[in-house]
Order: C-alpha cells, then structure tokens, then sequence
C-alpha cells in the first residue's frame, strides 16, 4: 500500500481542505519523512502555551 500525504496530515489536524488544487498537490507528493516533520511540527506548536507562541494571519500553506 502506497503511502497517502494527504490523509496522513488530514488525521494530525492540517488544514488540507483549505488549500487550493495545486497546493494540495504538493503536499500530497511529500515523503513519510516529510510529512512526519510536519506532524511533529505541528504537535510541539499545538503543545505550546500561548506566552511561548504568538498567532499571526499569516498562511503557513
């Protein structure tokens, strides 16, 4: 079985649906490695306390 990006991301909480066709294209032909980057990414911002980190209205992807 091939290794699907797109639902990998999608399952850690990523915007995906958000992205246009041809940014969910490249995010779909990430690596495990890639996406698995992303993810711990992604975990260690959602772990942060607000103090430590700051939103901006800036697109990430």
């Amino acid at each position: 079985m091939s290794f699907d990006a797109l639902s990998a991301l999608r399952e850690m909480g990523h915007p995906i649906d958000f992205l246009t066709d041809r940014q969910r294209a490249v995010f779909a032909s990430l690596s495990e490695h890639e996406v698995a980057v992303l993810n711990s990414l992604k975990r260690r911002l959602d772990a942060a306390d607000d103090q430590d980190v700051e939103g901006h209205e800036v697109k990430v992807f």
